[in-house]
């Protein structure tokens, strides 16, 4: 085997239909297209959820609920995360810029803290928001919950 000898498998490729080259070919005339209709004509392509003349689904089920615009989508960082994020790189503060180079969340995110876990030491603790029992948890500890 070397490079002078590479094929492909066999039966792996086929050659092209020849469309429109003359009755003789068997594809001429038509070429394969059939008779009239959307399909047959050149530029033809099928509207996307096109159901046949069928109403299609999109119009067959009603609308409803909204999306609001004004909502801020948080994630949630819980305060056992914060914990081993303190434990690893011994720290007394954790703010923003420390979640994003520990992976946790990216630089575009916004960061409420959550109260699931326990925390064993005083933590200074900012984020854009706290749910309330993540403020009772620092705040047992001596810490501190800073809004940013």
């Amino acid at each position: 085997m070397d490079l002078s000898n590479l094929r492909p498998a066999k039966g792996s490729v086929k050659k092209s239909k020849r469309l429109g080259r003359g009755q003789g070919s068997g594809k001429g005339g038509t070429s394969t297209r059939g008779h009239k209709g959307a399909k047959s004509r050149s530029g033809y392509s099928k509207k996307v959820g096109f159901e046949g003349g069928q109403m299609p689904l999109q119009r067959r089920v009603p609308k409803y609920g909204f999306k609001n615009v004004n909502r801020k989508e948080y994630k949630g960082i819980n305060i056992s995360t914060l914990q081993t994020i303190a434990d690893q790189h011994n720290l007394e503060k954790i703010d923003f810029e420390i979640l994003v180079s520990a992976g946790y969340v990216s630089k575009n995110a916004l960061v409420k803290i959550l109260g699931k876990g326990t925390l064993k030491k005083k933590l200074e603790v900012h984020a854009h928001a706290f749910s309330k029992s993540a403020i009772e948890a620092i705040e047992a500890k001596k810490g501190t919950a800073v809004i940013m």
